[in-house]
């Protein structure tokens, strides 16, 4: 790919904030280039600083952990020994903590402070792609302030998810894309989105279309940076339908990822915004968008021309559709946690603001907001499960761990998980294959070890040994529960709940059913995974990874992918095996 634009052109129009070389040896450093360094600096250090008094680990990223614990182990990318099931969304991530525990790092402190250091590096090359928009010019903090005020994005600084990968990625992505760079190193950087998370290649897709606008390139430019941008997502892609049988991850295909819930997600974006007055500092930064001269921030006329206009709305643009995205699917059950990224999108080009006296005003403006809502704004049912589904996540924990850092489990005031675990390895010290489900349903399995079905997952799997099975009953590590079709009333992403007749059914020993299940539905369900689908779906999941198998799930990922059965038994028997 060709730039029409000159190196020189661009350190001429955008030229870099000072180095850390320079800063520390002090000399010819004016105080102009003293304020351009603070004002990315310091939005970076106050985060690092917030995300380290509320740093905790999710029970959702202790599934990232067991996966990685199988690889290290020598079992792959799964998450139970024997059933080829990806459980980890962040693909990125899942391989960053793999590289983490090859030195024999601690996976859960890792997690925690490798997302809380991305967290930072991600808000410091937000100020400096921002200060690169408008050229050698002084600057205020403006977008930084919002994200700083919120206490979501304090809570999911650290969080062990892929949060903080997800921030550094696209502020690194935004300012490779100020720079109108026409590398294929760009080109593939900007192409990881789907790496990082699925529906962040919304924004690959904005960013990309944006480079080509900036660059023009030739046709043969183009289709060199289109294989760049596509070569590891699409690799990966591969992989993904012959290993796994799907393509996308599990998690994607249990929580319904391609169906609408429009009310759900407006509810969901309403609990986000409400609690927080998000309309201030929205209203503040339009203003800065109306006031400043030329009538748009971005229009700003720099020492050496205007700032350009397609790096400043392609994060406007990927932010919406972010936003629209998860509106669509019923939003998430973690508060506020998957309209981060679009929000930080969103606020990329005013994330620094040149020094103007509607700037200036709105940076003093929302100042005010953001140190109201860090000091006393909350959402109404903190530490608690709120009556939409959605929790505030890092309290739950906190409440269940009695611990104000949970980042190693205990549970220590959760006294039900406590038991689980207790139960776990009671039944692994027997030595006999056992199968658990929830805390009522106890039977020989058809397995080596324990297998347990146990709602939170992260906890399940951290006490199951590598060599059982930790099973859920909503289907994120479980492809059985994840084709099931949703029950509806449940929380968002956990509205599918497969009853216990089918792990019986899948699991268990036939000569040992326990009280309280129906024989005839055990019966029905043993059937039909012997049938259509079903059964293919257990082949491309627990047959051994031939050559042939590989290309059999690759041929038949689409139809496996969106396969979904009744979770009555009788039904599903009826459907998938007919009269046979």
């Amino acid at each position: 790919m060709t730039s029409t634009y000159s190196p020189a052109r661009r350190r001429r129009e955008v030229p870099p904030p000072s180095s850390f070389p320079e800063l520390l040896a002090g000399r010819n450093i004016s105080p102009q280039a003293w304020l351009r360094t603070a004002v990315w600096m310091i939005p970076a250090l106050v985060v690092a600083f917030a995300g380290f008094q509320r740093r905790w680990m999710a029970d959702d990223a202790y599934i990232y952990v067991r996966t990685v614990r199988q690889i290290l182990a020598g079992n792959g990318p799964v998450f139970n020994a024997g059933e080829r099931v990806e459980s980890s969304t962040g693909t990125l991530w899942q391989w960053l903590l793999v590289a983490a525990g090859l030195p024999g790092a601690d996976l859960a402190t890792a997690a925690v402070y490798g997302g809380l250091l991305l967290t930072a590096v991600g808000f410091a090359l937000a100020g400096i792609g921002a200060l690169r928009l408008y050229g050698d010019r002084a600057g205020l903090p403006l977008g930084s302030l919002v994200l700083l005020g919120l206490p979501p994005v304090w809570d999911f600084a650290t969080s062990g998810l892929e949060t903080g990968l997800a921030t550094c990625w696209i502020a690194g992505a935004w300012l490779a894309l100020s720079t109108r760079s026409a590398s294929l190193v760009t080109s593939l950087l900007l192409g990881l989105g789907p790496l990082v998370r699925p529906d962040l290649g919304l924004v690959s897709a904005v960013f990309l279309a944006a480079q080509w606008l900036l660059v023009r390139p030739t046709r043969r430019g183009t289709l060199a940076g289109v294989a760049s941008a596509v070569a590891l997502p699409g690799a990966y892609e591969i992989f993904r339908a012959g290993y796994y049988g799907h393509l996308v991850p599990l998690p994607a295909v249990t929580k319904e990822a391609a169906q609408s819930l429009w009310g759900r997600g407006f509810g969901y974006l309403g609990d986000f915004s409400m609690p927080y007055l998000l309309w201030v500092p929205a209203l503040l930064v339009t203003a800065v968008l109306l006031l400043s001269p030329g009538r748009w921030a971005w229009r700003v006329t720099a020492p050496h021309g205007r700032v350009p206009l397609v790096p400043a709305l392609a994060p406007l643009v990927a932010g919406l559709l972010c936003w629209l995205y998860v509106i669509k699917i019923g939003g998430d059950f973690m508060h506020g946690r998957m309209l981060l990224p679009g929000l930080l999108l969103m606020l990329l080009p005013v994330f620094v603001v040149p020094v103007t006296r509607a700037g200036a005003l709105a940076a003093v403006g929302v100042g005010v907001w953001a140190v109201v809502c860090a000091g006393w704004l909350r959402i109404p049912y903190g530490g608690q499960v709120g009556p939409a589904g959605i929790a505030d996540e890092r309290g739950v924990y906190i409440r269940h761990n009695a611990d104000a850092h949970p980042i190693h489990h205990t549970f220590a005031g959760a006294p039900w998980h406590v038991a689980h675990a207790h139960e776990v390895r009671e039944a692994e010290r027997s030595g006999a294959p056992t199968l658990l489900w929830g805390d009522h349903l106890r039977m020989a399995a058809d397995s080596p070890s324990v297998t347990a079905s146990y709602a939170v997952l992260g906890w399940n799997g951290a006490v199951v040994p590598l060599n059982g099975a930790a099973l859920d009953s909503i289907g994120l590590a479980y492809p059985l529960a994840a084709h099931s079709e949703r029950v509806g009333g449940g929380r968002v992403g956990h509205d599918k709940q497969l009853p216990a007749t089918w792990l019986a059914a899948d699991r268990g020993d036939p000569a040992d059913l326990p009280p309280g299940l129906d024989p005839a539905r055990v019966t029905a369900a043993r059937r039909a995974l012997r049938c259509g689908a079903l059964a293919e779906l257990r082949s491309a999941t627990r047959d051994p990874l031939t050559p042939g198998r590989f290309l059999r799930n690759v041929a038949g990922s689409w139809e496996r992918t969106t396969f979904r059965f009744p979770d009555d038994p009788m039904a599903a028997e009826r459907e998938l095996c007919g009269g046979r």
